[in-house]
């Protein structure tokens, strides 16, 4: 993964000293720090106000030893190659932590769609499609929802693809159930996130009932995790939006918290909860924060005001290199994210094989089946850390690094 940045990025660092720890050369440490392929197109479109619009489009296969590269594509203002680099090559641990046959990609168009209309995101993605089409597929590499985008984009993907490859549901995942998406992809990497804070909360002997959290994000992370670590016992005391956050000091309601989204666009205002400047969110005390927003989220500015125990990385790479060493200095725990969010790529990997196999589980095999690899990974970590007194996101990078150094020995590199 090339930086051109002259500060290593929280990748390189995990992975340099990973290396270092288990003994491997720099033969090693600069296959995992490359990407494979890069790919960036510009992508012109009509706006429906007739003026012509053009965006850039990046995907980066960053290692496919194990498996096809897989990865989400994301549409926000702010992407671009450095930040799909890392977010594939995270994506090539995550896969590896968790044990599935699958590399590590990514891929994102600089673009607002809150600022698009419906018609204007799918042609944007149909010509990204046409663009990179070559690249990408069932056996190569395999797209899935991120930010900015949802099981329709997913649809759009797949539609595009078959139009030129035939019918190939297995080039995309988190489409609609109709184009054969998997029961439970939604709702993944939300509950994943329960699962992995229950096997954690169970090593430490930690009750979970009477603890609090604080979740950053209100999309399809943050609210499923809600969700779910209110089903634990856990009472969610304040959740935010891009815009707003509220708090409640008896636990939030989801419910009405929705209402109040779809129907106002914000959290502000609901009945019966205090409502936060979203920068206050990280300064409420609570056993376990989630950041299941943007990268980046906890930084050198704001670290300091962290009053949580333990930090559960919803988002991908949401806490900065620098903020990491602060954290450890002040002994709050940090759950990462190649386990943290694994939950939405173990599910994708099951739609992908229900796609190749032409066969639908149902929803309980899913989630037996989700519960089962991500708590075997998250005890794996645990039992990692204990026994080499580690942190857990080294832990976590010791053992998907082996897995991946082990896979390239067996290719003859």
């Amino acid at each position: 993964m090339s930086n051109t940045h002259a500060t290593p990025t929280s990748y390189e660092i995990s992975v340099g000293a990973a290396c270092k720890r288990l003994g491997y050369g720099p033969t090693i440490e600069s296959l995992l720090s490359l990407a494979a392929l890069e790919l960036k197109v510009e992508i012109p479109i009509v706006r429906d106000n007739g003026e012509l619009a053009i965006f850039t489009g990046y995907r980066v296969q960053h290692q496919n030893v194990r498996g096809p590269c897989k990865g989400g594509l994301r549409y926000h203002p702010d992407v671009d190659i450095q930040e799909v680099r890392e977010l594939a090559a995270l994506m090539t641990m995550k896969t590896a932590l968790v044990n599935i046959p699958l590399g590590g990609g990514k891929g994102g168009i600089a673009c607002n769609p809150h600022e698009m209309s419906q018609r204007e995101l799918e042609v944007l993605t149909r010509k990204f499609v046409k663009r990179i089409h070559r690249e990408i597929g069932p056996n190569s590499d395999i797209m899935a929802p991120d930010v900015g985008t949802n099981a329709q984009t997913m649809g759009w993907i797949h539609s595009e693809y078959s139009a030129i490859y035939g019918h190939s549901p297995a080039a995309v995942t988190g489409k609609p159930l109709a184009l054969g998406g998997s029961p439970g992809r939604n709702t993944a990497t939300g509950h994943g996130i329960a699962i992995v804070v229950a096997e954690y909360a169970r090593h430490h002997r930690m009750p979970l009932k009477g603890s609090t959290a604080v979740v950053q994000g209100f999309g399809n992370v943050g609210f499923h995790a809600a969700q779910a670590l209110a089903a634990l016992g856990i009472k969610v005391v304040a959740i935010s939006d891009s815009r707003s956050a509220v708090y409640r000091d008896g636990g939030i309601d989801l419910a009405a918290l929705s209402d109040q989204k779809h129907a106002r666009g914000s959290l502000k205002d609901t009945e019966g909860h205090d409502s936060l400047e979203p920068d206050a969110l990280f300064e409420i005390p609570c056993d376990f924060l989630v950041p299941a927003a943007l990268g980046d989220a906890i930084h050198a500015g704001n670290v300091a005001r962290l009053a949580c125990r333990i930090i559960v990385e919803g988002a991908n790479a949401p806490v900065t290199a620098e903020a990491d060493l602060t954290l450890r200095e002040r002994g709050i725990a940090v759950i990462p994210d190649i386990l943290a969010n694994a939950g939405g790529v173990i599910v994708s990997y099951f739609e992908w094989v229900q796609n190749l196999q032409r066969q639908v589980w149902a929803l309980e095999t899913v989630d037996a089946e989700l519960e089962r690899l991500l708590g075997n990974a998250t005890r794996e970590v645990l039992a990692h850390a204990a026994g080499a007194d580690l942190d857990l996101r080294s832990a976590a990078f010791d053992i998907a690094v082996r897995r991946v150094k082990e896979a390239l020995e067996a290719t003859g590199l």
